[in-house]
């Protein structure tokens, strides 16, 4: 059995990597392992952000099914324990609490770190004062409006929610090097460096511009970034995408450190590298990645690589539900029966590609509303309590002209399409009651733009 490697990036869109035409040199390591591996240039996920996003990646379901994306339900079957079943060593590792043990992510794994226990040297500065003073006392109050003056004023980061590229590649391969010839392995490593605030070491900026923007300026463009997106101007607009290239440039570094490390290590490993969503730079008016499902946010790289150096490119329409599929039939085991996606390999192989669409479904845990979304290689349609959105993607591949009145043709397939979606999450409900948070795991999400 192959030993497995999946990694996975946070916000990366598509169109700022270079296998995909990308005019900066963002990906040179991802860009050498393209070249010999396969290469999927209509990847779509199935939602707009990290939460949602991840249980098609990781458990081949959709958002919606078996209760929603508010913990993982025991209906769904981990990738992870899929290799755990068949005698894998397996693990895992990231730090994004949405992730984390707390909503289900660690099933399956004999090692998982998700950063919960091991935060920042800064963050744990600010959880020793809410956890030492009484949060209704003056001091408390004092140190708290301090903490969020410092960022929103001085632009200082007072406490990282997510842990860097490079440390994160260390951890994983501590693991991987203590578990040499001592196969197979599954691991899974997802890097947040992409994710904002965008705050790039220096000598990855200087790749994209002469003088690079310190911590400082760059948290403070986060900041007006997300709070007045229609205040930014043409040049901050530059150069919060300079800051964002600079990490995407950052993470390739790790990322082919990791390969390269793992491979010598295990002895040759198949590796597969995606996101989980883009990132919008006032495509549609916005910064970050929210529930709009505009193909900003939607399309993202996708690459497979069983070091064979037998690979091509391929532009048919595939979802992030054919990423578990296609790891676990990889290694040659039997598809979990709640599995919902196809395996890649099919494709790969010349054997031929069913999949016509991508679906996409979204639902706000507070109001209960729902968004949905249908694309397909000429249609992309979005659904939300707003109203309907279609778009013509031949003709307006930026999705600016909504057709809803002048298409009913291509509107009512979307719609079934849809409907049929709806049918089958049903068919899948369960309750899996509330989910309680600890408030230093909350106010980290909320570092991360997270407003659910």
């Amino acid at each position: 059995m192959d030993d497995i490697l999946l990694v996975t990036v946070d916000s990366l869109r598509a169109d700022h990597v270079g296998w995909h035409g990308y005019a900066r040199n963002t990906t040179p390591n991802l860009d050498d392992l393209a070249d010999r591996g396969h290469t999927c240039t209509n990847a779509f996920a199935h939602a707009c952000s990290t939460r949602p996003s991840f249980p098609s990646i990781l458990t081949s379901s959709y958002a919606l099914m078996y209760g929603g994306y508010e913990r993982l339900s025991e209906d769904r079957t981990l990738v992870s324990e899929a290799f755990d079943d068949a005698g894998y060593r397996t693990a895992g590792f990231h730090s994004n609490l949405y992730l984390s043990a707390d909503f289900g992510y660690d099933r399956g794994f004999d090692e998982f770190y998700d950063s919960k226990t091991d935060p920042s040297a800064t963050a744990r500065l600010r959880q020793l004062v809410k956890d030492q003073l009484d949060s209704d006392g003056m001091l408390y109050r004092t140190l708290a409006r301090a903490f969020e003056t410092a960022e929103r004023t001085a632009g200082a980061n007072v406490g990282s929610a997510y842990v860097s590229a490079d440390e994160i590649t260390d951890r994983a391969l501590e693991w991987a090097n203590a578990v040499e010839g001592d196969g197979p392995r599954f691991m899974w490593v997802h890097y947040m460096d992409v994710h904002h605030p965008y705050v790039p070491p220096e000598r990855h900026q200087r790749a994209f511009r002469d003088e690079p923007i310190g911590d400082r300026r760059a948290i403070k463009l986060r900041r007006k970034m997300i709070e007045s997106p229609g205040e930014v101007t043409d040049g901050e607009l530059a150069d919060i995408v300079d800051l964002y290239d600079a990490e995407i440039r950052f993470t390739d570094e790790q990322i082919g450190r990791l390969i390269e490390t793992v491979r010598d290590s295990w002895d040759g490993a198949t590796v597969t590298v995606t996101a989980d969503h883009g990132e919008e730079f006032l495509d549609h008016g916005q910064f970050s990645h929210y529930a709009t499902f505009y193909d900003e946010v939607l399309h993202v790289p996708l690459l497979y690589d069983d070091g064979s150096g037998d690979g091509g490119e391929h532009d048919d329409l595939v979802g992030l539900l054919d990423v578990a599929p296609t790891l676990v039939d990889g290694a040659g085991l039997e598809q979990p029966p709640t599995f919902r996606g196809e395996s890649l390999r099919s494709l790969f192989d010349g054997g031929g590609w069913s999949r016509d669409r991508v679906v996409g479904d979204w639902e706000n845990t507070n109001s209960g509303e729902r968004r949905f979304s249908y694309r397909d290689r000429e249609w992309k349609y979005i659904r939300t309590a707003e109203g309907e959105e279609l778009y013509d993607l031949r003709a307006d591949p930026d999705e600016r002209e909504n057709v809803v009145d002048a298409e009913p043709e291509a509107l009512e397939r979307a719609r079934a399409a849809i409907d049929e979606h709806e049918r089958a999450v049903d068919e899948t409900e369960t309750d899996l009651g509330d989910v309680e948070m600890d408030e230093d795991v909350k106010e980290r999400l909320r570092d991360l733009g997270y407003q659910e």
